[in-house]
């Protein structure tokens, strides 16, 4: 141990790059241009050491990108080799061979020197509007057929040399996007916030000297460790597993694909195994990422505390090659993020025998609602797309019903947008943002609540629709709850006599159009005839369930025009129910 890391500087340290990271991600909303990184948050700031090691992530970063920036790291380096790199370097990067996501996640980083030694990268991963191709709004959807299809694909190029800008490249990006304002504005936000993390990395070592800082981190890397391993040390050793299941891939409808986990706790370590999920699919719902793996064991050890390094040394990830999971390139990757959240739900619920008293029931298992429509306005002549993530259910736990109208577990702190932020910037009206009544699975404690957001476009323009690929397997119930809702897309075009599910990218509709983007909810908690029947009462009065459901799921009878409970007829209809 170095003499001068006494226990003030250790935690100096350890506070220190969280900070830095999180003032980077201060710095990137402040500066972006684009609602899905200011508004939505839909990305990540990060230290990360020349050897792929997470130093430090920001909070309420994505949690899915916490996996795979390293890797980005290690091929940078193999690629241009340690002396490869100089002060004022800036490389970009999407590419799916390295870190498998839909091209739209584009990958700033900076290399950072210390007494001309090379020791950091700076990175923020952050989801650009259009990359070319068929990716406005989230990507292509998972009927894109391959890479190129998609749009732009950015292999570790360096878009500044020495501080010298690459000006061939950033005109041939800028030339190739639908949206080059945005695009390029958040391109600038990230370089800043690379920028911003030097800056803070030269005052934390040019106080402290890098012998001191090296020292702590490898402390806070062993005590983030310790913590994960004491966790998995009070889980009974064993072999634990579960299933759900897609319905299809959207290309191969007449085959239900499996998600299969299989964890197994030996003492203090884990082994997460996914060689039971399919083989990579022709279909663009294919990942190459350890994230899934990952964000459940974060979660069920260490939720609370900054991620680093240490965070993931007592854990073993298994995912063979050409897994669905670990897809190879060029297979297509557009919606890779589809399956991740139903895989964490899969891990998590393997381990609800082990964990009864922490392990909630599954939650809606999606990413969300995905709002996108896009076109041209006709009396700007510019471009414009509406972006928004739309939460929806989580499951029951142990004491507490699932929230309501959240994103998923892969998603960090990303939020909707603003109805106002919306409206201002694009031609459509939001008419409406609400709790979807009976969503919530039953439970002695309750599944969350999805939602219906509906939308009317003024402009003709165009829909991106993903429906739901769990209708056969809805978000799960544990120990006796219900089934949460589905997510669906509904679309009334002018002259329809009725809303009708829809299931399709790039869908053109003309003015006055309305869609409701309806998300799932979670699953319950526990036998729901062990629900008091007063908070059955009150969920009715504030229209989180239905006066039928009450009666038909949690057999609770209220007065028709009171809705308080009749106490009889409550206790005869579940002692009839038990029965």
């Amino acid at each position: 141990m170095n003499r001068s890391l006494d226990p003030v500087t250790l935690e100096v340290v350890r506070n220190a790059f969280p900070a830095i990271a999180n003032e980077m991600a201060v710095d990137l909303q402040r500066t972006s241009y684009n609602m899905m990184i200011y508004e939505v948050r839909d990305f990540c700031t990060a230290i990360v050491d020349v050897d792929g090691r997470l130093v430090s992530q920001n909070v309420g970063g994505v949690s899915h990108f916490v996996s795979d920036l390293g890797v980005i790291v290690i091929d940078a380096v193999k690629r241009y080799g340690r002396d490869g790199f100089a002060p004022g370097d800036v490389l970009i990067t999407n590419h799916q061979a390295v870190a498998g996501q839909h091209l739209n996640n584009i990958v700033v980083h900076v290399p950072w020197f210390f007494e001309d030694k090379l020791a950091f990268f700076a990175m923020v991963r952050a989801h650009w509007i259009d990359v070319g191709g068929s990716s406005t709004g989230f990507g292509g959807g998972p009927r894109v057929v391959d890479p190129w299809l998609e749009g732009l694909q950015l292999n570790q190029l360096k878009l500044y040399d020495a501080g010298t800008l690459n000006e061939p490249l950033h005109r041939m990006i800028e030339d190739n996007i639908r949206f080059p304002e945005s695009s390029m504005g958040d391109l600038r936000g990230q370089i800043a916030a690379c920028r911003l993390a030097a800056r803070r990395l030269d005052e934390l070592f040019g106080k402290y000297g890098s012998a001191t800082v090296h020292a702590a981190l490898e402390r806070v890397f062993d005590e983030t460790e310790a913590k994960c391993r004491a966790v998995v040390a009070g889980i009974a050793d064993g072999v634990y597993e579960a299933e759900t299941f897609f319905d299809h891939d959207t290309q191969k409808k007449d085959e239900r694909l499996r998600l299969h986990a299989r964890v197994t706790v030996r003492g203090e370590e884990m082994t997460i195994d996914l060689s039971g999920c399919p083989g990579e699919r022709k279909a663009a719902i294919n990942a190459r990422t350890f994230a899934a793996a990952y964000v459940a064991y974060k979660a069920l050890t260490a939720p609370l505390e900054p991620v680093n390094e240490g965070s993931f040394r007592a854990l073993d990830v298994i995912i063979p090659e050409g897994n669905i999971m670990m897809a190879r390139y060029p297979a297509p990757m557009a919606s890779w993020s589809l399956i991740v959240p139903s895989v964490v739900d899969t891990i998590v619920a393997a381990l609800a025998p082990a964990m009864r008293d922490r392990v909630p029931a599954a939650h809606h298992g999606l990413l969300g609602g995905s709002v996108v429509f896009f076109g041209r306005h006709p009396e700007t002549g510019r471009n414009f797309v509406v972006q928004s993530i739309e939460g929806g259910g989580w499951g029951g736990r142990p004491g507490e019903d699932g929230e309501s109208a959240t994103v998923s577990v892969c998603q960090g702190d990303v939020r909707n947008a603003a109805i106002e932020g919306i409206e201002l910037k694009c031609p459509v009206l939001v008419e409406q943002r609400a709790l979807r009544t009976d969503s919530g699975g039953a439970g002695e404690f309750r599944g969350g609540l999805g939602i219906d957001m509906k939308v009317v476009n003024l402009v003709d323009g165009r829909w991106n629709f993903q429906g739901s690929l769990r209708q056969t397997a809805p978000p799960w119930g544990l120990w006796g709850g219900g089934e949460g809702g589905t997510h669906t897309y509904l679309l009334q075009e002018p002259g329809d006599s009725g809303f009708r599910e829809m299931d399709m990218q790039g869908y053109a509709v003309p003015p006055k159009a309305e869609v409701v983007v309806r998300t799932g909810g979670g699953g319950g908690w526990g036998n729901p005839m062990n629900r008091d029947p007063d908070s059955v009462a009150a969920d009715v009065s504030e229209g989180y369930v239905s006066p039928e459901a009450a009666e038909r799921d949690y057999g609770v009878v209220l007065d028709a025009e009171s809705l308080a409970v009749d106490g009889e007829a409550t206790a005869a209809l579940r002692r009839a129910r038990r029965g």
